[in-house]
């Protein structure tokens, strides 16, 4: 595969961007590359500046369910930019989004636009702390809910190669009300509570972490966190930056009947634009400023460009009645194939829904602890086979991949012999 002018633009970047990539996990590190720049992308296929044309099954870390480019995004995209790209006050999409947002979230009564998944998850959290008048917030071992300072502990992702906070530059008293108990282990939270549980403001749970791979939740762990947030006056908030959008149009809550009190949304939601929210019921929401005195602003949150083309991507998935169902069962015969591909090579498949992690392991990943165990040159090794071979994983053996419904049974099938083929 040709990479001279990938190369060539990487070695420009560095020059004036910090290591030459604007997100850690792009520079390639973990995977020993150098990072490919994108030309263009259509359906689910990337095209970088040397002309290779790879399937992408990273799709901007889960964003693209729809693929790239998709029509009707783009067409509410152009529409919205001929209008303006922002006003600095009210618009009309952004109440049609909330709407839409309302009817696939119940939970959400009331809900405020963002930027990024970081901003959300951070004015979720300041939320829950004013609406409680507690401080602790309880987070799980490799489940990443973004950069704000307070959340790098033990965080996974991009983050999981780096100790102590996860970050330099975080003082420890930044942290010091932030405790990360480990994924699945009820037995700890209990003991937790019973210590602490009355100074607990929330505990804050991807409820299918994929920051740390795709790992499932265990032994209705879910079902228990509810339990114990209502024992102890706490809040439960879902972080969906991921999920939302992905796992059914009602996330994971639908999928597991679970109702939390607070979400978190991203990634699907902006249609590829910068837009994220957070929600809940009003008794909530309404604490927010200028009803309430949780402060909370954003110049760019809830622009017309974004809102747009989150209600272009809702409404297809919501319009296409057997939507969900069809890219489950394409996902699922996916993964029974790989399944068997994979037999006797010492990896381990994890899947939920259209995400997936291969970790190269010769027994079960349930928690951060078991991913950390894992072969991540294997992982290396894999990446650099399957980039060779014209497939875009996500660069990090602590992250997702992700399926489309632009993915062809033909590209389906290709993945799967190519991995058949991999030897160490």
């Amino acid at each position: 595969m040709n990479r001279t002018l990938s190369v060539k633009a990487y070695e420009e970047a560095v020059q004036y961007i910090p290591g030459g990539v604007n997100s850690p996990v792009r520079a390639l590190r973990y995977v020993e590359e150098s990072p490919l720049f994108i030309r263009k992308a259509r359906g689910a296929t990337l095209t970088d500046v040397d002309g290779n044309r790879l399937t992408d099954y990273c799709l901007s870390w889960g964003v693209f369910i729809l693929g790239h480019a998709h029509q009707a995004v783009n067409r509410a995209v152009y529409k919205a930019v001929s209008n303006g790209t922002s006003y600095g006050i009210p618009s009309l999409p952004e109440t049609e989004l909330a709407v839409l947002v309302n009817l696939c979230f119940p939970v959400v009564e009331k809900v405020r636009f963002v930027n990024s998944g970081t901003e959300a998850v951070m004015s979720a959290i300041r939320l829950a702390r004013g609406f409680t008048g507690r401080n602790i917030l309880v987070k799980f071992d490799g489940c990443y809910h973004g950069h704000a300072d307070h959340l790098l502990v033990s965080a996974g992702s991009g983050a999981a190669r780096l100790s102590g906070s996860s970050s330099a530059g975080v003082p420890d008293c930044f942290t010091s009300c932030t405790v990360s108990l480990p994924f699945n282990d009820m037995e700890t939270v209990k003991r937790f509570f019973r210590e602490r549980g009355t100074e607990v403001a929330a505990v804050i749970v991807e409820p299918v972490p994929a920051n740390m791979g795709v790992v499932l939740p265990q032994n209705d762990f879910l079902e228990f966190l509810r339990e114990i947030t209502r024992q102890y006056g706490a809040l439960l908030i879902f972080d969906e930056v991921i999920t939302g959008f992905r796992l059914s149009a009602g996330g994971s809550q639908q999928l597991f009947g679970i109702r939390p009190d607070l979400i978190t949304l991203g990634k699907i939601l902006g249609g590829g634009f910068p837009a994220a929210a957070f929600g809940g019921p009003a008794e909530i929401m309404d604490l927010l400023a200028p009803d309430g005195t949780v402060y909370q602003a954003g110049t760019l949150s809830g622009n017309p460009v974004a809102m747009s083309a989150g209600i272009a991507t809702v409404k297809h998935l919501l319009s296409e009645k057997r939507f969900y169902e069809e890219l489950d069962d394409r996902a699922l015969a996916f993964f029974v194939a790989l399944n068997e591909a994979i037999v006797g090579k010492d990896i381990v498949l994890n899947h939920i829904g259209s995400m997936f992690t291969l970790f190269f392991s010769s027994g079960p990943v349930n928690h951060f602890a078991d991913a950390c165990q894992t072969d991540q040159q294997r992982f290396g090794k894999f990446f650099r086979y399957m980039l060779a071979n014209g497939i875009y994983l996500s660069p990090s053996p602590f992250e997702a991949n992700f399926l489309s419904i632009a993915h062809t049974t033909d590209e389906l099938d290709y993945f799967v012999h190519t991995v058949r083929q991999f030897k160490d």
